[in-house]
């Protein structure tokens, strides 16, 4: 049974940051790429386009908002445990304070197996007293789905006006579908392990450490090739790669 149950999220130590990444590459490096790979996304099994065939009808540059939030989980309660000891052939049973612990009763055979040699083994019901502490963070691209952050973040990598960039290229910003609330119960379950039936006295502890936009730039080509046909090349301005 869980008895006294103690919830709480502490967000007086978050810390909220935005950061923007430079890219690496500009429009015309871009255009580049995309004019030496957009007949592969034309090809069929049968055929394949000429350059000249295909037209580049757009090159945009957005901002994709990457979610990354930090925090610590703690729990403490008792929960009720099973320790077997090894005690003297001759012991009949154990008292550890207002407890009486009968030793296991031995079938016939294995009596007469081990004789008056064997150990008996006491069952000691006992409760443990337990502390955790569970500390990690997750990461979210801008449509919600769990990733591994594959960038550096230092002086080198990243804007130093930030909010200034965004606002103004506003319109052109992807903000994460994910809420900053959606991140954080996310955490929170990822971090909450699942505790014991038979838990008392618990009480449990969640700290919220950090918030981070990060805003990737990325190239979004928009390609028209034979019979209308519309296609999108994307091009990640860090890392100079096709998504």
């Amino acid at each position: 049974m869980m008895s006294c149950i103690f919830y709480v999220v502490l967000k007086k130590s978050l810390n909220q940051k935005t950061v923007v990444l430079r890219k690496k590459v500009d429009e015309t490096e871009v255009l580049e790429i995309v004019d030496d790979k957009k007949t592969t996304l034309f090809k069929s099994l049968f055929s394949r386009p000429k350059k000249s065939d295909i037209h580049i009808h757009s090159v945009k540059l957005y901002y994709e908002c990457i979610l990354i939030v930090s925090g610590k989980y703690m729990a403490n309660y008792f929960r009720k445990a099973n320790h077997s000891i090894s005690v003297h052939s001759n012991v009949s049973e154990v008292v550890l304070g207002d407890g009486v612990f009968p030793v296991r009763t031995k079938s016939n055979f294995k009596k007469a197996l081990v004789g008056k040699r064997g150990k008996n083994k006491v069952d000691l019901k006992l409760e443990e007293h337990v502390f955790i502490e569970n500390e990690d963070e997750l990461t979210f691209d801008h449509h919600g789905r769990e990733i591994k952050f594959p960038f550096k973040l230092n002086s080198k990598t990243t804007e130093n006006y930030p909010n200034r960039l965004l606002e103004k290229n506003l319109s052109n910003v992807k903000n994460s579908e994910l809420s900053h609330d959606d991140v954080i119960k996310k955490l929170q379950t990822f971090l909450k392990k699942p505790l014991e039936d038979e838990v008392r006295k618990l009480e449990e502890e969640f700290v919220l450490r950090e918030i981070s936009e990060v805003y990737v730039p990325i190239y979004e080509a928009r390609l028209i090739g034979p019979k209308k046909k519309v296609a999108i090349i994307r091009i990640d301005a860090v890392r100079n790669k096709i998504l």
